[in-house]
């Protein structure tokens, strides 16, 4: 069993990447496999919590600080992934040989991740009760919904999610050039297929809280509250 473990998924190629190559998969692995998937998991089902009595107790900031920090260190990581691929020698045809697949699904989810980092720092001002603007009022992008906040909002979900989605593929061809060991394979795939469970469970109990509502409350008169929600399945609770 634990040779059949560590043996390569194709036998009849051999599993010789050389070291940079190796630590840029399981770098990346890392990142786009267990970091940012929490990161988003926690921001879109964990807003609010079982302990917080909402809506009487508002603004948890408990997951943007998670999402943030978990989202901050997968990028430093997906930076350092980069440069070892990058300084990696020449590798035999043998891996190289359709490697374009993995190079376009890799550069597409490197694409995507640096808008979302652009796009987070271009969201606007907060406003409201905890975050009045300096005149006093609670005037703010977030609070008010203004269109900056809205294509924010846009980009940052729906490019977001495309940048999950393109990383299954985009690990997995990589896996597959690396000729990964079987191991690799199987933890990937049990944890991929725990959280999918994870995800249409909280999908159905839980679901995934208006943000704004999060923060903000339910008041129909909120300015947030009388547009629309961005984002799949996103859901608002009205009344107390």
């Amino acid at each position: 069993m634990i040779e059949w473990l560590l043996a390569p998924i194709a036998a009849s190629r051999a599993h010789d990447v050389g070291a940079l190559v190796s630590w840029h998969g399981r770098t990346m692995v890392l990142v786009w496999g267990f970091l940012v998937l929490s990161g988003v998991i926690a921001a879109r089902y964990f807003k609010v919590t079982r302990a917080q009595n909402w809506p009487k107790v508002l603004d948890n900031p408990w997951w943007w600080h998670l999402h943030r920090r978990t989202l901050t260190l997968a990028g430093v990581l997906m930076l350092a992934g980069l440069a070892l691929v990058l300084a990696r020698p020449a590798m035999p045809a043998s891996v190289t040989a359709g490697l374009w697949l993995h190079h376009w699904l890799g550069w597409s989810v490197l694409a995507l991740a640096l808008s979302q980092f652009t796009s987070a720092l271009l969201r606007g001002t907060k406003g409201g009760p905890t975050s009045p603007a300096a005149d006093g009022s609670l005037r703010g992008d977030h609070f008010d919904m203004t269109s900056r906040r809205r294509r924010f909002e846009h980009l940052h979900k729906f490019g977001g999610l495309l940048a999950v989605l393109l990383s299954v593929p985009a690990l997995t061809t990589g896996l597959w050039q690396a000729n990964a060991p079987v191991w690799m394979w199987l933890v990937l795939s049990l944890w991929w297929l725990w959280l999918v469970l994870c995800v249409m469970v909280l999908e159905r109990r839980v679901g995934a809280l208006d943000t704004y509502q999060a923060i903000w409350g339910p008041d129909p008169a909120l300015p947030g509250n009388q547009r629309r929600p961005i984002g799949i399945r996103v859901v608002r609770r009205f009344g107390s």
